[in-house]
């Protein structure tokens, strides 16, 4: 069993585009963290859908995405934290702001 699936964690160097959910890229290993200042820590449900995205700077939590999806696929809610602000986007099935 490797670290990643006793954890549960994936880890990434970066995320494209604008829309939610975070769409991360340059997955890189947990024995490569060491040489990194900044990362993303994420995991994903058996769908490979992303559940938990967390900004990692200098060993810190900068930032945090928590989403829960609809049986159908569609984000269903997005609950952002940043900066101790936290908050909540809702979505329809269709995917759009609700």
């Amino acid at each position: 069993m490797t670290h990643e699936q006793q954890t549960g964690f994936r880890y990434f160097v970066s995320y494209s585009g604008v829309k939610l959910p975070l769409k991360q890229v340059n997955e890189i290993t947990e024995d490569s963290l060491n040489n990194r200042n900044t990362y993303y820590r994420s995991r994903f449900d058996g769908r490979d859908r992303m559940l938990l995205c967390r900004k990692v700077v200098y060993g810190e939590v900068e930032s945090e995405h928590q989403y829960q999806y609809y049986e159908c696929g569609a984000l269903k809610r997005a609950q952002i934290t940043e900066d101790d602000e936290v908050r909540e986007i809702q979505f329809n099935e269709s995917g759009e702001m609700a």
